[in-house]
């Protein structure tokens, strides 16, 4: 048997010590100080010297052969594989023009931050949710349990009160405003935020619904724009989406109060509404106008998109419409990613993740904005989320900006896609996600980051702070025409 490098594990940290345990074997085997072939200790001799639980070490061995870093015999015991880099290695000079080209870093937005899901965790909730006895019949709604958790969910973390009879189980954001959308009267109107969520606006296509744009500002959606003759308006009131601002509380009592008056639904997408960072949210329109608003969200931001899980809460008659619908169609939401998400919420696990989540997100977005501004630029957004958005100065600079970057190995979004068309009031520039890469990932892509703006021209420079001011938070809008135009990332005149 092989000793051990001297492994530190941090009780006071929020990392579980299981984790910290197999990223010190980790390293231990890709620095060297353990080498392929070596025997590793029992669990339970290996628990006794760091003075933890059995628990502990059996899941950071478990996690070592899940990954291929250690192998077990039986009768023998486990043993190190081998020290297998965990990214592409870097391209050598001089390679011809045939060679393949550098793994992008993915700072695009939409993407969870799966470094800080316990994968322990994860495999337990998987586990548990195999113990669960195999359905006779579908059952429309969704698992019980799924529908029961999500209740406490949003209870306890959106401040949205609503029972397991609210609920319904759907395959994320983006299927939900579909199937809603295959219910409203055939050639209806739908408006969408521009720029907005590109993926609803398909669905809403997709199911044969005429989408109308309509702006947002640095209060969200506006509302004064909305055209009569509507039957639904599609917004992300907590975290705009792509612009990253929230809708302020006049607005949303405007929408509802609307959508009452007119007899329209407010299809409220709160995709990412568990990660705000300053203060505690604005009350959900689920909330204020629970007879007119569908509130839609999803695992996919906070979890992964493995799950395939998301929920929509919505008034009783168009609870009942659906649930008609999927009886006649038999097209449901699987329950297996449910039942994945019923078992991390009943273990505390779904808890702690968000904990960590929400402190890992708001390091980052720090990180993000501190390379932004090192280029002379701004980086917009509330504190909320996992994107901000850099302004630009026009679509030609987007995309050099984008092709720049790709060829330094950066792989980035532009603000451009998101708008519906390309009229007068459609904005360039980027929109930075920072949850799918791993925080190595993430040192390495910054200072990058860094030289393509500046490679791209002066910024705008970063808001100064008023006092009083949150950080993130807007000043109150003053209209363009008051106000000289700030210049913008690019060549200037």
């Amino acid at each position: 048997m092989t000793g051990i490098p001297p492994v530190v594990l941090d009780r006071a940290s929020g990392t579980a010590l299981s984790v910290q345990l197999a990223d010190a074997l980790r390293a231990a085997a890709a620095g060297g100080a353990l080498r392929p072939g070596d025997r590793l200790p029992s669990t339970r001799e290996l628990a006794a010297a760091l003075r933890v639980s059995r628990t502990v070490t059996s899941a950071a061995y478990d996690q070592l052969l899940a990954e291929g870093w250690a192998g077990g015999r039986r009768g023998v015991g486990t043993f190190v594989l081998g020290a297998v880099p965990s990214t592409p290695a870097a391209p050598r000079p001089g390679r011809g023009p045939g060679a393949p080209a550098p793994a992008l870093v993915d700072l695009r937005a939409g993407s969870p931050c799966l470094e800080v899901l316990d994968r322990a965790a994860w495999r337990r909730a998987w586990r548990a949710a195999g113990d669960q006895p195999p359905d006779l019949r579908p059952d429309p709604a969704g698992d019980p349990a799924f529908r029961a958790a999500v209740g406490d969910h949003l209870l306890r973390h959106r401040g949205l009160v609503a029972g397991p009879d609210d609920v319904l189980a759907t395959a994320g954001t983006s299927a939900a405003v579909g199937e809603v959308a295959r219910i409203l009267p055939p050639g209806s109107r739908v408006a969408v935020e521009d720029p907005g969520y590109s993926r609803a606006v398909a669905a809403l296509r997709d199911a044969g619904i005429e989408v109308v744009p309509v702006p947002v500002d640095d209060d969200g959606l506006v509302v004064d724009a909305l055209p009569g003759g509507l039957a639904a308006v599609y917004c992300t009131p907590a975290h705009q989406f792509p612009t990253g601002r929230r809708m302020s509380a006049a607005r949303r009592l405007a929408l509802v109060t609307r959508a009452r008056a007119e007899g329209w639904w407010v299809l409220e997408d709160d995709y990412d509404g568990e990660l705000r960072f300053d203060v505690a949210p604005l009350p959900l329109l689920g909330a204020l106008g629970p007879d007119v608003v569908v509130h839609l969200g999803t695992s996919s931001k906070i979890l992964s998109p493995t799950l395939g899980v998301g929920w929509l809460v919505a008034p009783a008659p168009l609870r009942a419409d659906l649930l008609a619908r999927r009886t006649a169609t038999a097209i449901r939401p699987a329950r297996a990613g449910q039942r994945v998400l019923a078992a991390l919420a009943a273990s505390g696990d779904l808890a702690r993740h968000l904990r960590r989540l929400r402190r890992e997100m708001a390091g980052r977005r720090e990180q993000v904005r501190a390379a932004v501004a090192a280029a002379g630029c701004v980086a917009e957004g509330d504190p909320a989320g996992a994107h901000l958005v850099v302004q630009l100065a026009d679509p030609a600079t987007e995309e050099a900006v984008r092709a720049d970057a790709a060829r330094r190995g950066l792989a980035l979004d532009g603000l451009g896609r998101h708008h519906q068309g390309n009229g007068p009031d459609r904005r360039a520039g980027l929109v930075l996600g920072f949850a799918a890469p791993t925080r190595a990932e993430l040192d390495r892509a910054l200072p990058v980051l860094t030289a393509v703006l500046r490679a791209a021209g002066r910024g705008s420079g970063e808001h100064e702070h008023q006092p009083g001011q949150r950080d993130g938070q807007s000043q109150p809008q003053q209209h363009p025409e008051r106000t000289a135009p700030a210049p913008s990332v690019g060549p200037q005149p």
